[in-house]
């Protein structure tokens, strides 16, 4: 069976792109980043997300004692409103999936997986420059150039099925592969319950109410 790496939060969008590479016959192996983030709840749900999944799991602790974003210095505030369109939030944190593409493919390429499954999405998002097709399209040749599995024509590729998805589109996609939205978190804030308030909070709700409208 075909292997791939799947890298996961806890939330929405990586939760659906787990189950879809599932459903897609790859043998999954999910990792999680502990990277100092303001709460670990995203990681208890990414754990519980796996679990449910059936799918080995692996929590990768890294250090980013720089900061530079929200999620990483209490200091700086969450927006509580949806950023607008051509700017960059301040929760944004510098170089990240770069930083979780680079852990992927070299645990990718030590286990003899071929894919790696990120669910990036550059519809109904913040506005992240790492979450655009072109950041995706740059980094592959950076990693045929790079790995010996590129070099020798095994290149790990790098799947993004929910790039250009809206959240609704996400939300039923993920509906028909049985995603248990229930255990996911999605939320940049700590508390029992999310916020409501945050860019990913509006997000996901947008995406569930425009799910259940009837066209």
């Amino acid at each position: 069976m075909k292997k791939a790496v799947v890298l996961l939060s806890g939330g929405l969008d990586s939760s659906t792109t787990l189950y879809y590479a599932i459903d897609k016959g790859f043998e999954v192996r999910a990792l999680i980043f502990d990277y100092g983030q303001r709460h670990r709840k995203e990681i208890f749900a990414a754990q519980a997300i796996a679990r449910s999944a059936g799918v080995p799991f692996y929590v990768v602790r890294i250090s980013l004692p720089w900061k530079g974003s929200a999620l990483l210095d209490k200091a700086i505030k969450v927006p509580k409103k949806l950023s607008h369109k051509g700017s960059i939030p301040p929760t944004y944190v510098p170089a990240r999936n770069i930083i979780f593409v680079s852990f992927a493919a070299s645990f990718a390429e030590a286990v003899g997986a071929r894919a790696i499954f990120i669910g990036a999405n550059a519809v109904d998002y913040s506005g992240y420059p790492d979450c655009r097709p072109e950041f995706f399209n740059a980094f592959q040749k950076t990693l045929d150039k790079g790995l010996k599995a590129g070099v020798e024509k095994r290149g790990i590729r790098i799947l993004t099925p929910l790039i250009t998805l809206s959240k609704a589109d996400i939300v039923r996609l993920g509906r028909r592969l049985k995603v248990p939205f229930e255990k996911t978190w999605s939320c940049y804030n700590k508390g029992k319950k999310p916020c409501g308030v945050c860019d990913s909070c509006r997000l996901r709700a947008k995406g569930f109410w425009e799910a259940d409208q009837k066209h």
